[in-house]
């Protein structure tokens, strides 16, 4: 009942509150105002602008120099511790050196690596690719050298290790862009022979030959020539009690089926009683099974060739290593292109005596391996120091393999005489003549 009376009067208050909202007056909105009108902006007389200059002339940018690119050809693997690895270090030698440079290059130029391809052909890639001057660096590639200095007469071309335009060699052509430079590395090969003849203990020295050629029988035949100056010299020793024996595999570096196997040829070495084996090849195999036998037990020792680094092979057995350092004379070559002078030229350059591991000047070194003992390596600097002082070991008497007389006592050789060794000198076992 209570309910029912609230709403009631809930409802009588709504009524009431309508009733007086319906009777107010309505609200009444404020007019608005219309703006001022607004003045003209007074125009203000602008004064002409005083007439510009005009900017000087710039001067065009000089325009940037195209590098000078060159090209190599390596008959191996770029990295391969040997002869094309030191090539390559020479590329990076010359980018290093004169500016503007840039090398290309292509390695495993060879049969096995690139069949049906020639040196000819990659040489002109090569030349296509824009480069300025091609260095073929194998004795092999020569044909090919030869057909591009002919076909690009206004690119000059290096033939290393070659003698093509040595106007006194037995192959010399007129080529007027082609050089062949080559370092004198009988003296390297005199010093490993001489650092083997002071460390052998069995008096037997073996050495791990390429292919049989001039530039290889005059290697060999130095590195003989310094064993046995050292072992009669520094060793006391008698000359006929020293045993010098090279075998060749037929190619500078391992191609199975095509070449002797490196690695046999050294084991064959070490196990019949030659306890210091020298390379003549680019690769590291007589180093490597140096290693090998010592860590068998048998006392055996080595020394690669070509690449300045190539004693970290085996540091324990490596007796030093006789190397070629490409980059001063290439240096040279590609500033005398820069600025004009270039001529054709036939080189074989020797070490600096002043210092023949001087990287800016030696093209040949000798790096001293931690198994050459201290009374060796200080017989080895004597020999050094004796060679750099006029000490020719290419002198008479001396006689060919076969007992022909090929220096007379007293006799000095030539050039001529050194470069076309026809055989392997007596005192030395071996073949001396390719098959």
């Amino acid at each position: 009942m209570k309910k029912k009376v609230l709403w009631q009067t809930i409802a009588l208050l709504m009524v009431a509150i309508l009733l007086i909202t319906a009777c107010s007056p309505a609200a009444t909105q404020a007019p608005t105002t219309a703006p001022e009108p607004t003045q003209a902006p007074e125009v203000q007389p602008t004064t002409a602008p005083e007439p510009t200059t005009a900017p000087e002339p710039t001067t065009a940018p000089e325009p940037t120099a195209e590098p000078f690119v060159f090209g190599m050809l390596l008959v191996g693997p770029y990295n391969d511790h040997g002869w094309s690895n030191a090539h390559y270090d020479a590329g990076l030698y010359i980018e290093e050196k004169v500016p503007g440079t840039k090398l290309i290059y292509l390695d495993k130029v060879n049969v096995a690596d690139r069949p049906g391809t020639t040196p000819e052909q990659l040489g002109e890639e090569l030349v296509a690719q824009g480069a300025k001057m091609v260095i073929f660096n194998s004795d092999d590639m020569k044909d090919g050298a030869i057909a591009v200095a002919k076909a690009h007469p206004d690119v000059p071309t290096i033939f290393a290790s070659g003698d093509t335009v040595w106007q006194e060699g037995e192959a010399y052509q007129d080529l007027p862009n082609m050089s062949t430079p080559m370092g004198k590395m009988e003296y390297g090969k005199m010093i490993a022979g001489c650092a083997a003849a002071l460390t052998t203990q069995t008096g037997k020295i073996g050495y791990l030959g390429p292919l049989i050629n001039d530039e290889t029988r005059r290697l060999a035949a130095s590195a003989y020539l310094g064993a046995r100056y050292c072992w009669e010299t520094y060793a006391e020793k008698d000359p006929a009690d020293l045993q010098f024996k090279v075998t060749w595999i037929g190619f500078w570096f391992n191609i199975p089926g095509f070449t002797s196997d490196p690695t046999q040829v050294a084991d064959d070495f070490y196990n019949g009683g030659f306890d210091v084996v020298l390379s003549g090849i680019d690769s590291t195999e007589a180093v490597n099974e140096a290693a090998k036998m010592t860590a068998a037990g048998k006392q055996a020792w080595a020394i690669p060739y070509d690449y300045v680094g190539a004693c970290s092979e085996a540091e324990d057995v490596c007796l030093g290593v006789p190397y070629f350092n490409w980059g001063p004379t290439y240096v040279d070559i590609v500033k005398s292109i820069q600025d004009g002078t270039y001529e054709s030229q036939w080189l074989w350059v020797g070490p600096d005596w002043t210092d023949i591991n001087n990287p800016d000047t030696s093209m040949i070194g000798f790096v001293k391996g931690q198994a050459l003992s201290a009374d060796a390596s200080t017989r080895v600097d004597e020999f050094i120091a004796a060679l750099g002082g006029g000490l020719n070991l290419w002198t008479g008497l001396l006689n060919l393999q076969d007992g022909t007389e090929y220096l007379a006592e007293g006799e000095v050789a030539t050039d001529g005489q050194i470069w076309y060794l026809p055989q392997l000198l007596e005192g030395m076992e071996g073949q001396s003549v390719p098959d």
